[in-house]
């Protein structure tokens, strides 16, 4: 008999294993909620994206922006790229409306023509927006419109295309055998839920969790690194970014971008650390956890083994790229849960930033606002309560996404009809 298609067998393999483990709702969404590596949600968590966004009658904001209209424009540009690849009459969901991809892109090029129009004249420039734009706001936690902002940042490690006695942690592209699995195909209860595997034999298993690949090192032996590093926190922390370059021993770069994530639950090695009571609240940063781990060595394989997540790579010309895919514009870009807000929306947002002093640390937190675009998402942003902005390239980038940290307001325009 000719040989089943490897898309046929597994797509049986898969009927089998929901008929045999999906007894019921209660019990698939349990598995949903331990296979795909959400959060499980309370009850009063802002859970659909009809209820992430409400519209904004009177008490707008003043549109004012802390940063240069080039880069604003830049972002937009990058945008529209996204949206002129869909097909015109997409619909985006604004919280309890729908706009077309059409009125979308006719929104933000009009945008970008009141930018180019009053960007010398703050006050008619915000007078403009509101005449001509709808503003949702983010509903927030349990509906208490607070934004948690965070940063994130490009880092820049040192590594090695061959391994040796100083780079010896390997980063992998994606394994063959992961899988993802649409499963709105089974049932209209899971629409826009996925769960990433793997097949043994007869079985769908969760695909190899953080200690599986890098301390029992199950992934060798298949040719998947791309690169080496020579500490396993910057292994760590290119996974939590999401994107990094790699400067070569000969001087070169090795631009890398996300191209996979295992499934499993992101959990933060911070909270880790903070529930051991190794750190507090409030001295919680990338920089604090990095100086425990170098005074710890010892604990480092503990730590990072606590988060279960994992991400596979791939070698880009240029980026980093959000999950539209077009490149991040730095201090523009925000990415917020996929699945709540639109892509490639525009927004505004007003929070307060970090500004680090010749030491290093926090010398002051200052108020700002500025119109971002939703061009990226992450494992940690879930929910309507959470946004990440990427804050660019490099050490001072990273000194400041390291610290970034605060509530605030996030709104999302799109023009009126």
């Amino acid at each position: 008999m000719p040989q089943e298609p490897v898309h046929l067998f597994r797509y049986k393999i898969i009927i089998r294993f929901m008929r045999s483990k999906f007894h019921g709702l209660l019990l698939a969404g349990a598995a949903l909620v331990l296979l795909s590596g959400c959060y499980a949600t309370l009850k009063n968590e802002i859970q659909q994206p009809g209820e992430a966004l409400i519209p904004v009658r009177y008490a707008y904001p003043e549109f004012k922006d802390d940063m240069d209209f080039d880069s604003l424009l830049q972002a937009i540009e990058k945008n529209t790229e996204y949206l002129n690849r869909l097909n015109p009459e997409t619909l985006f969901t604004y919280g309890p409306h729908q706009y077309s991809c059409r009125q979308v892109l006719e929104s933000q090029k009009f945008f970008g023509e009141l930018i180019r129009q009053y960007r010398d004249q703050a006050d008619e420039l915000n007078r403009q927006v509101r005449k001509h734009f709808l503003v949702y706001r983010a509903t927030g936690f349990k509906g208490d419109r607070k934004v948690l902002f965070t940063g994130y940042f490009e880092p820049v490690y040192e590594g090695s295309l061959t391994a040796d006695d100083v780079f010896r942690y390997p980063l992998y592209g994606q394994p063959d055998d992961l899988i993802k699995i649409d499963l709105s195909l089974f049932r209209d209860e899971f629409k826009g839920k996925s769960i990433v595997a793997r097949i043994k034999g007869t079985e769908v298993l969760p695909y190899y969790a953080r200690k599986e690949i890098e301390t029992d090192r199950v992934l060798d032996g298949r040719g998947l690194e791309l690169v080496w590093l020579k500490d396993p926190v910057d292994l760590s922390y290119l996974q939590i970014q999401g994107s990094g370059r790699i400067k070569l021993p000969d001087g070169s770069i090795l631009t890398l971008g996300y191209q996979a994530a295992n499934g499993r639950p992101f959990k933060s090695i911070g909270r880790y650390l903070m529930d051991r009571g190794f750190l507090k609240k409030e001295e919680l940063s990338m920089q604090s956890i990095r100086r425990f781990l170098t005074e710890h060595p010892e604990m480092v394989r503990e730590i990072l083994d606590s988060d279960p997540s994992y991400v596979f790579f791939r070698e880009r010309d240029n980026g980093p790229y959000g999950n539209i895919n077009v490149p991040l514009t730095a201090g523009r870009s925000i990415a917020l849960d996929s699945y709540l807000f639109p892509k490639g929306a525009l927004g505004f947002i007003l929070c307060r930033k970090p500004m680090i002093d010749e030491k290093e640390e926090v010398g002051q937190w200052v108020d700002f606002s500025r119109f971002v675009l939703n061009q990226d998402t992450g494992g940690a942003i879930r929910g309507a309560h959470r946004a990440d902005i990427f804050w660019g390239t490099g050490d001072q980038a990273g000194l400041e996404a390291g610290q970034m940290k605060n509530e605030g307001k996030l709104y999302i325009l799109i023009k009126k009809p």
